[in-house]
């Protein structure tokens, strides 16, 4: 028998409101005509606080035993040296780029989010829900259900079409064939990604394939989509398509946390973290939390600092100069030498 899914969601009821009590014969009390009885104002409604996505509280990760043992997440020490855990909370519909180098724990960190990997010691509540209390199968159901995974290497399989891809995740959720298609199509339109639902992973470019796998990663619509170096394998130009997919889902509020080491890459953040040594190090907020992604706030300014768009306009002027030179050359005309170069620009 499989395991009942805990709800991830805490509802609490929210009590009307309640008005003044009217007088027992139902009229205005006596007065003078010209004095209007105001009723008292009704009990404001109760509004329930939005749960946040991830909350990690005092979390702390060690690997190996004795003096073999790897401190990979600690948060802040003590006077003592002792570890008091790493604490760290998104809300929903926020935009966080998780940064560090190598060692930093920036891997440990995804792989605890995406309950691929359990805490040693302190808590990890995902859309307020205790996922330390779960079983194997439960936390399945949770990463197949909560969490869209997006990996540096695609991951995809590589005798499935893109179509197939995608209702794979739907596929083990039990949804019906029909339901299955017309979602998976509902993905691949959402990553301009429809005229290619046919192709296999070697038809497809790099950068394609990892929009075929953000698709995968939204077709259960997760609490949260959660990028590990996405952009690791891809050029500037893939990186920059594939980044602003991204930031026009957060502008929908979905919520999205981005493992990276890019600057460039952490721009498009509303907000920051950066790790060291298991410890985060500094916490910035780049955009408010409900308001749209830089890139889309000033999408101007954010392009005349952008190092892909300068890398590209530098790479578009070298193919026409020497689209020019070949032109010339085919014409007749001989290319100049660096010399004269040189002494053209002088004058």
């Amino acid at each position: 028998m499989t395991p009942r899914l805990p709800s991830l969601r805490r509802r609490g009821q929210v009590s009307p409101g309640e008005s003044g009590p009217p007088g027992e014969s139902g009229l205005a009390p006596e007065g003078p005509p010209s004095q209007s009885v105001v009723p008292p104002p009704s009990a404001p409604a109760h509004v329930p606080v939005p749960v946040p996505v991830v909350q990690l509280r005092r979390v702390v990760k060690t690997y190996g035993m004795g003096d073999a043992v790897v401190h990979a997440l600690t948060g802040p020490t003590d006077a003592e040296g002792r570890a008091l855990g790493l604490d760290l909370t998104v809300q929903a519909g926020d935009f966080v780029a998780i940064m560090g180098s190598s060692g930093s724990g920036k891997s440990t960190l995804m792989n605890i989010v995406g309950c691929l990997d359990a805490p040693t010691s302190g808590r990890y509540l995902l859309d307020g829900v205790d996922v330390g209390n779960m079983d194997e199968q439960q936390l399945s159901l949770v990463r197949n259900r909560k969490v869209g995974f997006v990996f540096q290497s695609f991951n995809l399989v590589p005798r499935m079409t893109a179509l197939d891809q995608i209702e794979l995740p739907l596929a083990y959720a039990g949804v019906k064939p029909e339901q299955r298609r017309r979602r998976a199509l509902a993905a691949l339109s959402l990553v301009g990604m429809l005229d290619r639902a046919g192709h296999r992973p070697n038809e497809l470019s790099g950068g394609q394939q990892q929009r075929i796998a953000v698709a995968r990663a939204l077709v259960m619509t997760p609490s949260m989509l959660l990028a590990d170096e996405p952009t690791g394998n891809l050029d500037s130009h893939s990186t920059d398509e594939l980044l602003a997919i991204i930031d026009r889902l957060n502008a929908a509020r979905r919520t999205v946390v981005l493992i990276t080491h890019e600057d460039e890459v952490a721009r498009h953040a509303k907000r920051v973290v950066r790790l060291v040594d298991g410890r985060i190090v500094s916490d910035v907020r780049q955009a408010p939390l409900s308001g749209l992604p830089p890139a889309l706030t000033d999408p101007d300014g954010f392009a005349q600092h952008s190092s892909h768009l300068a890398a590209r306009d530098a790479r578009a002027s070298a193919d026409e100069a020497r689209t020019e030179t070949r032109t010339e050359t085919r014409a007749g005309v001989p290319a100049a030498t660096p010399t004269e170069t040189r002494a053209d620009g002088a004058d």
